[in-house]
């Protein structure tokens, strides 16, 4: 008996829903959203759009957004002035697992997580962040200079 796997994630059979790619390009391209938040759905099936950010909200909105026991994935676009004085962005993928969240949930998203970030194409940079220390704007500031 053969068992056949699949093709939306050979690690963890979750696919992605067609708003993910969509809300990423309209951050990417359009410039609509400063960050993006990303969960798998509750039947296990597929990530979807958990929450967006519109391009006027902060940091700070962006981590009071990132649930405190929950995992989640997200997409923050950085906007920041280099030496020479020129406007530039850095999209970050953050994969948000919380210690404090459930085992199973960290299991499920660190297995869905390659697959995912491939659907994405245009990160510049990704965080693995397990608390709110690990992820702060000066690392962004850091990482994206």
């Amino acid at each position: 008996m053969a068992f056949v796997r699949s093709r939306a994630n050979a690690s963890s059979g979750i696919g992605v829903a067609a708003e993910c790619k969509q809300t990423f390009l309209e951050l990417q391209r359009k410039k609509s959203h400063r960050y993006v938040i990303f969960k798998i759905d509750d039947k296990c099936k597929e990530v979807v759009v958990d929450k967006t950010g519109s391009s006027t909200e902060s940091f700070d909105d962006f981590m009071d957004s990132l649930p405190e026991s929950d995992c989640r994935y997200a997409i923050y676009d950085f906007d920041f002035v280099t030496e020479e004085n020129c406007q530039k962005s850095k999209i970050f993928f953050v994969a948000w697992s919380p210690s404090v969240s459930r085992i199973r949930a960290k299991m499920l998203y660190a297995t869905s997580k390659e697959r995912f970030r491939r659907e994405l194409d245009g990160v510049h940079y990704e965080i693995q962040a397990t608390d709110p220390s690990e992820l702060d704007i000066e690392l962004l500031r850091d990482r994206a200079h």
